[in-house]
């Protein structure tokens, strides 16, 4: 496990401490970072790892518009947004956004809008990859079935006596759900070669011969 920390805040400083861990515990480095609302964590990557994509989670922005939208537009809304975010090109995306802005569903609730070209920024990166890619990236919900996971344990126990009691549960939950974790994602052959042709030598494909099934 790269490392394990518990802090009573976060921010920029927090995390830029984190990725300097991280390198000093060996990760030498970063291809693509997906971040989701982590205050400071965006800004902290590059300082450590300079050659780092850094982009929010794609899956989770309809998500976030459709915190501004009514239930009966819904669906129509999320529609939208998935064919903007799934879009060939950043070109093309924000070509999409600004035909949704100006459209009756995007005049009706243009914090939508708004919400989206905030984020653009952190969107441009992921247009870059291809299919391949893009399937194992525009997510983390891998990280967020962990986090629930944890917090499952963490409730049943209560109040703990100190950090480090929390700690030393932490650890113990995740080395057991790690076992769990016997085979690769099912698109990972396809995106590992993808990965290969952009990356070059910063990627190492893991041999399939030894791969858990």
């Amino acid at each position: 496990m790269p490392g394990l920390w518990i802090e009573q805040t976060e921010g920029a400083k927090f995390w830029l401490k984190v990725m300097n861990e991280l390198r000093n515990r060996g990760v030498a480095d970063i291809l693509i970072a997906v971040v989701d609302g982590l205050k400071g964590f965006p800004e902290a990557i590059p300082g450590v790892f300079p050659e780092t994509t850094v982009q929010t989670c794609i899956v989770h922005l309809p998500r976030f518009g459709l915190a501004y939208c009514g239930w009966q537009d819904r669906a129509k809304v999320a529609g939208e947004l998935k064919t903007i975010y799934r879009a060939a090109s950043a070109e093309e995306g924000a070509r999409l956004l600004d035909a949704f802005a100006d459209s009756a569903l995007g005049k009706k609730y243009p914090m939508i809008a708004a919400s989206g070209r905030r984020h653009w920024a952190e969107v441009i990166p992921f247009y870059a990859h291809p299919p391949e890619i893009r399937k194992m990236i525009d997510t983390t919900n891998a990280m967020e079935s962990l986090s629930m996971q944890l917090r499952k344990v963490l409730k049943n126990r209560g109040p703990f006596p100190s950090e480090e009691a929390a700690g030393k549960l932490i650890y113990r939950a995740l080395r057991t759900i790690v076992r769990q974790w016997k085979k690769p994602p099912p698109h990972w052959g396809a995106a590992a070669h993808q990965f290969a042709l952009k990356f070059g030598a910063r990627f190492i494909s893991p041999p399939v011969a030894t791969e858990k099934r």
